[in-house]
């Protein structure tokens, strides 16, 4: 048990450091091969700051757990709006000027929609992951094209702002983005080993330690980031990281994750996370765009943001207190 709760500790902090290098080097990277500043900022920060969910659930599913894998991307995602966005709202509240954000948001609450329906008949077959991927396909290409076509947004000058305080040499950039690759890879492995043993050892379902340990320890580099941001004053960044690790959670962590190996849903997801989950993006949805057109998500919203969090995680702990 101690190993396993040493490697979950280890893994964790080697999965921060080498995600928070692999995002600022392949940023420097996109920058340096020509990617618009508003594409980086979509695209690339945005499945840069999914890698730890991405390396640590497709290795759940090839290792025979796919239920810690489902766990860590919707538990991601409430952590990154209910810990993150409302932590930082606290701090200091967020103002979103970014046309392109407000059309991302209504995106992110029809793809959460849309995951419901690869959940509603209990497993996430291989075909629901085919249709997860296709639709990331769809964004992908509706980004690529946007990025390219829009003008001037204060995500891409908040991306802008945010690169040329650390730029770097195009070598060192690729050198950071491989370093940060493989450690990514050794500490997510180390990460599920120990995640896993420790779910057998006190008898709690893989999911559970997905939705919680894994799924706010992955979620760790865009809370690091989003406090960096946010003292910048860049809070379009702020919000657009979070955003994007979203679309990239629902879609391409789950649908690698069900390429992989099918993956049988428990009832609670459906009565208990996923709704979760929607209830949060819904509301960041109308903190966000704002009922009169200007979004801000002031300390109480932030409060009300992150006490649903504390709720939600209780009620995990809870439910596996009284399962025993």
């Amino acid at each position: 048990m101690l190993m396993a709760i040493t490697a979950v500790a280890l893994g964790l902090a080697v999965l921060v450091w080498s995600a928070d290098r692999f995002v600022d080097g392949a940023a420097a990277t996109s920058r340096h091969l020509g990617l618009s500043p508003l594409l980086i900022g979509m695209v690339v920060i945005g499945l840069g700051t999914s890698a730890p969910e991405l390396m640590v659930s497709a290795l759940s599913a090839w290792q025979g757990n796919p239920g810690l894998a489902l766990g860590n991307a919707y538990g991601s995602n409430i952590a990154n709006i209910g810990l993150i966005v409302g932590f930082v709202a606290l701090l200091s509240p967020l103002t979103m000027h970014s046309q392109v954000l407000r059309q991302e948001l209504p995106l992110l609450m029809l793809v959460t929609l849309a995951s419901l329906w690869c959940l509603q008949d209990g497993a996430v077959s291989r075909w629901d992951a085919v249709l997860l991927l296709a639709m990331l396909a769809a964004f992908l290409t509706y980004s690529i094209i946007r990025g390219r076509q829009q003008g001037s947004d204060k995500l891409a000058d908040n991306t802008t702002a945010d690169l040329e305080t650390q730029a770097m040499t195009l070598k060192r950039a690729i050198t950071w983005t491989l370093v940060g690759l493989v450690l990514l890879i050794v500490s997510s492995r180390l990460l599920v080993w120990g995640a896993v043993d420790i779910a057998s050892a006190f008898g709690v379902s893989d999911l559970v330690i997905g939705l919680t340990v894994v799924a706010i320890g992955t979620s760790l580099p865009e809370l690091a980031s989003s406090i960096s941001a946010v003292r910048k004053n860049e809070h379009d960044l702020v919000l657009g990281n979070v955003v994007g690790s979203n679309l990239f959670n629902t879609l391409a962590v789950v649908g690698l994750a069900g390429v992989i190996d099918p993956i049988d849903v428990d009832g609670a997801v459906l009565v208990r996370d996923w709704p979760v989950m929607a209830a949060l993006t819904l509301a960041l949805l109308i903190f966000g765009i704002g009922l009169k057109g200007q979004g801000r998500i002031n300390r109480l919203e932030g409060a009300l943001l992150l006490a649903s969090f504390v709720a939600y995680t209780a009620w995990l702990v809870y439910s596996v207190i009284g399962a025993r």
